[in-house]
């Protein structure tokens, strides 16, 4: 077992890479998660985050580089010897076990005594909001309710570091939400620092304390949800993670003044309403309504420009006087201070 400390990092990748033939999984990745956070890996399939994932629990071995867990180098060491747990998307629950039996299955092979064991369950069971269901059988729970068992099954063992291998995939979207609240509510509890791979960057952005964003087996940016979504560094984080419009050639000098690569999140764009001045700081560019998609909270446009190409606008449904008919010419304008310059 890898003693805790009270402070400092949970997990170091010091020039990790895997590689599987000529596909490089991992491509010298370096990240450091802090004792207690719950930290995200988000990216696409392919992108690496899963393959990380399994070399923090040892699942995997590096082809180079250090694999740390609280100061101590375990990049030989096996998974279970190793103080992670992990819980998958399809849950692993053993179909012939009841839920108490699940989730004491680790404290049996340990050796505990089965009284306190039972005591555990249960109190773990009312953790996760599933308290007299200890009898049950997993074929017999929800898609929510048997995730809570996987995820009580690996809480009860007091791992140092949970990792969560899109736990919350298999589920519909309300649910989704539900447990994404449920998730964080349970971390901050435990104080356990949580590793968990996404694609969905939602969820990712909703229980995050850091987020590390991966492509092509790299890091792209590693940095709070607000940093990550408000200064991208880059066209991919910046089109992966919501959505931007982005300007590249002519149009970066002409709207971000010098050449380069710049992004422009469309909730930063508005419609000019018909007897609105424009304030001093505008950029403005006509338009014609291409497409419109009603989202509930907001709207999102297609605007076609008139000099040529298109801009995303998305506003808030607090306006009366925005018309959405498709083919209405309109004025868009935004603050040239949104303006993103990217890296590359």
């Amino acid at each position: 077992m890898i003693a805790n400390p009270l402070n400092g990092s949970a997990v170091c990748f010091k020039s990790v890479s895997r590689h599987f033939g000529a596909v490089r999984a991992v491509d010298d990745v370096n990240l450091d998660v802090a004792d207690g956070e719950f930290f995200a890996m988000l990216g696409p399939s392919g992108s690496g985050k899963t393959t990380c994932l399994r070399l923090i629990a040892g699942f995997e071995q590096p082809t180079s580089g250090t694999i740390e867990l609280f100061g101590q180098d375990v990049t030989q060491v096996p998974p279970f010897s190793r103080d992670v747990n992990t819980v998958f998307q399809d849950y692993a629950l053993f179909p012939h076990m009841t839920v108490g039996d699940n989730i004491a299955y680790g404290l049996m092979v340990k050796g505990m005594a089965r009284a306190e064991r039972e005591q555990r369950v249960k109190e773990m069971l009312d953790v996760v909001q599933l308290g007299g269901m200890q009898s049950r059988k997993p074929s017999q729970l929800s898609g929510g309710q048997r995730q809570r068992v996987a995820l009580a099954r690996a809480l009860i063992n007091e791992p140092s570091v949970l990792l969560l291998d899109e736990p919350l995939g298999a589920l519909d979207l309300k649910l989704r939400q539900q447990m994404q609240l449920e998730l964080k509510t349970i971390q901050h509890r435990f104080g356990i620092t949580f590793v968990f791979v996404t694609h969905d960057q939602e969820e990712a952005m909703t229980m995050s304390d850091r987020i590390a964003v991966f492509n092509q087996g790299k890091i792209e940016q590693i940095g709070t949800p607000a940093e990550i979504y408000q200064n991208p560094r880059t066209e991919f984080v910046a089109t992966f993670v919501g959505t931007s419009n982005i300007f590249k050639g002519e149009r970066a000098v002409k709207f971000g003044g010098k050449e380069g690569v710049f992004a422009l999140r469309p909730e930063k764009i508005r419609i000019l309403h018909p007897d609105e001045s424009i304030p001093p700081g505008r950029q403005l560019i006509g338009g014609t309504i291409r497409e419109v998609f009603y989202l509930g909270m907001s709207t999102r446009y297609i605007v076609d420009l008139d000099e040529g190409g298109e801009l995303i606008v998305q506003e808030q449904n607090t306006r009366q006087d925005i018309s959405t008919e498709r083919g209405k010419p309109v004025v868009i304008i935004w603050k040239r201070d949104d303006l993103r310059a990217l890296n590359g």
